[in-house]
């Protein structure tokens, strides 16, 4: 595990956010990686809570299966559930075994119960094995977090090849539908389903292209299943984050000089780190959020939606 102890110091808050001005802000290092990336090879690193959320048993006796939990903000709502009282399955590529590694033990660490669950998701069959595992793991499913997404940027459309297209699309809209799809024998009334949308669904960017027109479909996927599962007392709702410091930017997600400024053009000055959107998805998966479904809530440094 690499060591930790050049990161600012942080005081843990009851909800996760940090309230400290001196968060990391741009120009940032170069440091481009082969996709898709390490949060172990970032300078700075994000921050994922690891010391600075503390939770307050929000999610006392639930279960969560998030996709794209080894790191971002996956690696956050994973640590932010697990403080909460929830067990975790978290699945990840193979080659982000390092990072998922570290996720495990930290929830492991707060007596909750781990499951790690290695799978392309680009695959049908992989979906379906994934969600068996996971409920097999945990024992049950209450909270599904869809949030493993590829980004890869491109300056033209006549530059995007049919694959990388193909993958985008696998990726951020196939499997939520059919992971989505398998889950649902398994979740009762009160369950909750969350998705991980973008302003790129809002505000697209030139070099974005696939990427958000994806972001947008998750959006419309929320608010369509959400009026569909009501009836049924399972709720569905979509976070958009805007520049958040994760490793989807540096391997291969922005160009260099744009990463290096990453969010310098909000309000804020700086992207926001994957502990400061976690509260977000533990409302959405918590009790006190059972008049909430079809919604989608923002965290953009102050650009608004």
């Amino acid at each position: 595990m690499a060591d930790d102890t050049s990161d600012p110091v942080r005081t843990p808050h009851r909800s996760g956010v940090i309230t400290e001005p001196d968060l990391p802000a741009p120009p940032f290092p170069e440091q481009d990686q082969p996709w898709p990336g390490l949060d172990a090879k970032m300078e700075p690193r994000p921050d994922l809570g690891e010391t600075s959320y503390r939770g307050t048993g929000r999610l006392t006796g639930k279960r969560a299966l998030i996709t794209g939990g080894d790191s971002g903000i996956g690696a956050a709502v994973a640590i932010a559930f697990a403080r909460e009282g929830a067990d975790v399955a978290i699945s990840y590529l193979p080659a982000e075994e390092e990072d998922a590694r570290k996720i495990i033990t930290l929830i492991e660490a707060e007596g909750r119960k781990a499951v790690a669950l290695p799978a392309d998701i680009r695959e049908e069959e992989a979906c379906n094995k994934l969600v068996a595992d996971a409920v097999a793991g945990l024992g049950g499913l209450e909270i599904l977090v869809n949030n493993a997404g590829r980004q890869q940027w491109c300056d033209s459309i006549e530059d995007l090849s049919t694959e990388d297209f193909d993958a985008t699309f696998k990726t951020n809209c196939y499997a939520p539908f059919w992971i989505t799809k398998a889950a649902l024998k398994h979740l009762k009334s009160g369950a909750s389903i969350i998705i991980t949308s973008s302003v790129q669904g809002f505000s697209p960017s030139e070099t974005l292209f696939d990427y958000a027109q994806t972001k947008a479909a998750n959006r419309a996927f929320a608010q369509s299943l959400a009026k569909q599962l009501a009836p049924k007392g399972i709720r569905v709702n979509a976070v958009c984050p805007g520049p958040f410091w994760t490793v989807l930017q540096t391997s291969g997600g922005q160009p260099r000089e744009k990463y290096m400024e990453h969010g310098a053009d909000t309000p804020l000055g700086r992207p926001g780190m994957p502990v400061e959107i976690a509260p977000i998805y533990v409302l959405l998966a918590s009790d006190e959020a059972s008049y909430i479904t079809g919604e989608y809530y923002g965290a953009v440094g102050g650009r608004g939606l």
